[in-house]
């Protein structure tokens, strides 16, 4: 609780102590103890609407709240005046509090930025701000220090508490060679680290980007709900002031019981269940979104993903890894060691993604290559150990006369040859991402009824991934222009839905803008699309979109919840206020009442 909640609480319970206490009193006692109690707690509430009124902003719920209870203080009717007062007060302590709970959730990811950078120069440590940090410098972390900028561990090893960037509960280990991102805290021991990017391109610095400017794009909801209470206050005004002086004038009737009803009906008419609860029932799924390691643009994201029945897929990288690996080896004459050992040598010069991934499956091969030749197009040739060695593609081993075998598999093929031999196959393809067939029959179960893979892949490898994750309409070979066009298509093709698109690099910019609901994988994600995206998985963790499909969809349901519930009530009680029947309590219930319960609402069952 801040300290402004604690002193509105505090003067909450002294009023009320002052209320009781004057309820047991007479005449004038009576009088002055509900005078102070509705001074105590409303003292603030009647400053602020004579600041509003002087500034322009003439119809608003403080204005309200001033008019009924200085009318109902004039009519004599003082506990009423106070009571409407503390409990006006008593709504607004707790939208405070239901705001500051979602705030805490979000903001908690603005504690990731670090204060300092310690930068290793010349076998000195030298203090600097993180802004100042260059690629290359060499950074020093200490226990419990946060890094500075993304790199790579030169020296030491820690466990790093990554909770606030990811969404990973369980602290990390690293070691040398391993990468690490900014906004990490060390739990234990001393890093060296590599800084790989400027912090204005860190990790933390575009996290940062992204919460400070979620809070601006309103749901179209939660628009309505502005425009309406600009209308909609200055309209009941004038309905209470026709209230309370048409049947007196015209019906001679009594003007304290009309007075009386029009106060009533201005209680009840306050607004505050809507222009409170809406915003705060998007504000409080953003705020669940960040516990998971989700950054929301907005309260106009988890609405139109609500819509979304249509979920579109970039492949490599989103559905995938979006690295290499060696998923087969097949030998035909040796060991599958001696297979790895002769290619890795081959390859251990290479910058290819494929030479990498064999280089990786065998990190330390015994012996020497000589005359390294590597032809475009074709592969690798060299000299081990005294002999001709040869490890490419097919048409390699042609050219060379090697007898070779052909394959159907997913995948790049690399052909190894030695000594005039044929030794069998190495297959390198990327890995469908751990979770992926299980998101997306999840996601199905949600009501996404289309799934829909874009790629610039060939059709075998698209078909084959797309099999495996479950996706049923495949476009490959596309070029990034053939994918906005494609997005395009799909677009076209939906009237009251949305449609979502999921992808992580540069060329998944364009549709992800394109896109109602750009999700982009934040971590290996390029900055453009991170930039161009609506939510951001920070952990590239693909089995977080359900979840995120479930608190667009609850949120977006209390807060629709919410207007329903407001209107209803405050109708049935505005026209009971109206006709006579409905007492002072009950036009506070309709006002506060609504209001506390809407506000509970928009927290209602958080989602795991």
């Amino acid at each position: 609780m801040t300290r402004k909640q604690k002193r509105l609480l505090a003067r909450i319970a002294a009023a009320l102590v002052v209320f009781l206490v004057g309820l047991f009193l007479k005449d004038w006692w009576r009088a002055g103890c509900m005078i102070v109690a509705w001074g105590i707690v409303g003292y603030d509430v009647l400053w602020a609407a004579i600041r509003n009124i002087l500034r322009g902003q003439l119809f608003d719920e403080k204005f309200l709240m001033a008019v009924a209870t200085c009318c109902a203080l004039a009519m004599q009717d003082w506990a009423e005046a106070a009571a409407v007062m503390l409990f006006f007060q008593v709504g607004e302590l707790f939208e405070s509090l239901a705001v500051e709970r979602s705030r805490r959730s979000i903001t908690g990811l603005m504690d990731i930025r670090p204060d300092t950078a310690t930068v290793l120069q010349d076998g000195e440590e030298i203090e600097t701000d993180p802004e100042d940090v260059k690629i290359g410098d060499l950074l020093l972390v200490r226990a419990g220090e946060r890094i500075p900028a993304d790199g790579v561990v030169v020296e030491g090893e820690a466990s790093l508490d990554t909770a606030k960037v990811t969404g990973e509960a369980m602290p990390v280990d690293v070691s040398a060679g391993m990468r690490v991102v900014s906004g990490s805290v060390n739990l234990n021991g001393v890093l060296t680290i590599r800084a790989e990017s400027a912090y204005e391109h860190s990790t933390v610095a575009r996290i940062l980007t992204l919460v400070e400017t979620a809070a601006e794009k309103k749901a179209q909801t939660e628009r309505i709900i502005t425009r309406f209470a600009h209308f909609y206050t200055p309209a009941v005004i004038g309905a209470a002031v026709l209230l309370a002086l048409i049947p007196p004038l015209f019906f001679g009737q009594p003007f304290d019981e009309w007075i009386r009803r029009a106060l009533t009906f201005l209680v009840i008419s306050c607004p505050c269940a809507l222009v409170i609860s809406v915003p705060l029932s998007f504000f409080s799924g953003m705020g669940a979104a960040a516990k998971h390691g989700i950054v929301v643009k907005g309260g106009v994201v988890l609405e139109q993903l609500a819509r979304t029945r249509t979920l579109v897929f970039d492949k490599t990288g989103t559905l995938t890894e979006g690295s290499f690996s060696v998923q087969s080896v097949r030998c035909v004459s040796g060991t599958e060691a001696e297979l790895l050992r002769i290619a890795a040598l081959c390859e251990q010069f290479s910058n290819h993604p494929v030479a990498q991934a064999i280089t990786a499956a065998c990190p330390a091969p015994q012996g020497e290559a000589r005359n390294i030749r590597e032809q475009a197009g074709y592969g690798i040739t060299a000299e081990i150990d005294g002999s001709f060695a040869a490890v490419g593609n097919a048409r390699l081993m042609t050219s060379l006369g090697v007898t070779h075998e052909e394959s159907d598999a997913v995948g790049t093929h690399v052909y190894v040859a030695y000594g005039g031999a044929y030794l069998g196959m190495i297959s390198v393809a990327d890995s469908l991402r751990s979770g992926a067939k299980e998101t997306l029959e999840a996601l199905k179960a949600q009501g996404i009824d289309r799934m829909v893979m874009l790629t610039g892949d060939n059709e075998r490898s698209a078909a084959y991934y797309a099999a495996q994750s479950g996706v049923t309409e495949v476009h490959a070979q596309l070029l990034p222009q053939d994918k906005v066009s494609f997005f395009e298509e799909i677009l076209s093709g939906q009237k009251n839905e949305a449609v979502a698109f999921v992808g992580d690099g540069v060329n998944d910019a364009p549709v992800l803008t394109a896109a109602d609901v750009g999700i982009a994988m934040g971590g290996v994600g390029s900055e453009a699309a991170v930039e161009a995206a609506d939510a951001v998985l920070l952990k590239d963790d693909i089995t977080k979109l359900p979840v995120l499909l479930r608190i667009a969809k609850k949120k977006t349901a209390i807060a629709k919840q919410n207007i329903a519930f407001a209107l209803i009530v405050k109708g049935i009680c505005l026209i009971l206020g109206a006709l006579g029947y409905a007492p002072m309590w009950l036009a506070i219930f309709a006002d506060v009442g609504v209001a506390v319960i809407a506000i509970l609402n928009a927290f209602r069952t958080s989602i795991n």
